[in-house]
């Protein structure tokens, strides 16, 4: 399975859970910028995910730039976990501890799906992580 980590999050902490994620074997993880340049559209980079098939994004946006932008998303077919505003506050070391601390109930949840679902990964992961599912 390939992720992809968005450009509001650390393209290091993208790095540093594709290596974790190595001792699976079938697990790849992009930062957004190892893909496509820096300034590249959501709508272009979503589009050519969509048409490779297989990727999964994770992002700390929300994806409210426009109507076009929210269609082809719908469209694509992507998994996509949103990490919740309150990922937004916290400081890099947190994020990168949080979101280790999530990685394998995300991978875990991306495996069961067949894309085209969206889910809300909390701040909290409390004793089992939960997924909340969210509506494109």
């Amino acid at each position: 399975m390939k992720y992809l980590i968005d450009n509001n999050l650390p393209p290091a902490l993208a790095h540093a859970i594709h290596e974790l994620s190595s001792i699976k074997g079938d697990v790849e993880v992009y930062a957004l910028r190892d893909k496509f340049s820096a300034d590249t559209l959501d709508v272009d980079w979503i589009n050519a995910l969509s048409s490779e098939k297989g990727w999964v994004v994770v992002s700390q946006d929300r994806f409210r730039k426009g109507d076009a932008e929210k269609e082809v998303l719908r469209k694509s077919g992507l998994t996509i976990f949103f990490l919740d505003k309150q990922w937004a506050k916290r400081k890099y070391w947190d994020k990168a501890q949080n979101l280790v601390r999530w990685w394998p109930a995300i991978m875990e949840q991306a495996e069961r799906m067949t894309g085209g679902s969206a889910f809300k990964v909390k701040w909290n992961h409390g004793s089992v992580a939960r997924f909340e599912q969210v509506k494109l």
